[in-house]
């Protein structure tokens, strides 16, 4: 009897490409499974956990009462100093950070001047459901050699940063990133 017939059968029972297929499944289990290799992201190299302050600019949310946002009932949350918002970072939630401060911007045009300068002047529309804020946030984030990373996004000037509370989910802007030491 040969070990390898002329229809590719070992010893006349296995075919040698039946137990090619089951030799890289049983490898492929054993990599995942016994040698799962390093874990973390590259981010997280070289990186310490330090305290950081990002302030937000919220331009034109539309909101019948901006004083809703920031007195919600018992226990639930709101736009207050010292509260908690849930942040998502480029549509990866990070979970709650501390709100340090907020401040509503007051509203204003731009009013062309008989000289041709620009003024600035408050906006007196009595309806105008829209109204600017200026929030500060307080959180740990890894530092790295490329910037500060809040869960698993950088935070940089310009990302835009996703708030989500109980009654409120709008999109705020960073204008600043400060690392306390």
């Amino acid at each position: 009897m040969a070990i390898l017939d002329s229809k590719g059968r070992l010893f006349g029972k296995f075919n040698v490409l039946d137990i090619g297929a089951a030799l890289v499944i049983l490898l492929v289990i054993l990599g995942i499974f016994v040698f799962p290799g390093g874990s973390g992201s590259v981010a997280q190299v070289g990186s310490s956990m330090k305290s950081v302050e990002v302030d937000l600019v919220v331009r034109g949310l539309n909101v019948r009462d901006p004083e809703q946002l920031f007195s919600v009932g018992a226990n639930k949350g709101g736009l207050k100093e010292g509260g908690k918002t849930n942040i998502i970072i480029r549509n990866q939630p990070h979970g709650a950070i501390a709100i340090k401060s907020v401040k509503a911007l007051p509203r204003t045009i731009m009013a062309p001047q008989p000289d041709g300068s620009i003024k600035e002047l408050p906006d007196t529309r009595a309806n105008s459901f829209s109204t600017d804020m200026l929030l500060t946030l307080v959180g740990q984030a890894k530092i790295t050699d490329n910037g500060p990373v809040i869960g698993p996004s950088k935070l940089k000037i310009g990302v835009p940063i996703e708030l989500d509370g109980f009654n409120y989910n709008f999109n705020a802007t960073v204008i600043d990133v400060r690392i306390k030491e």
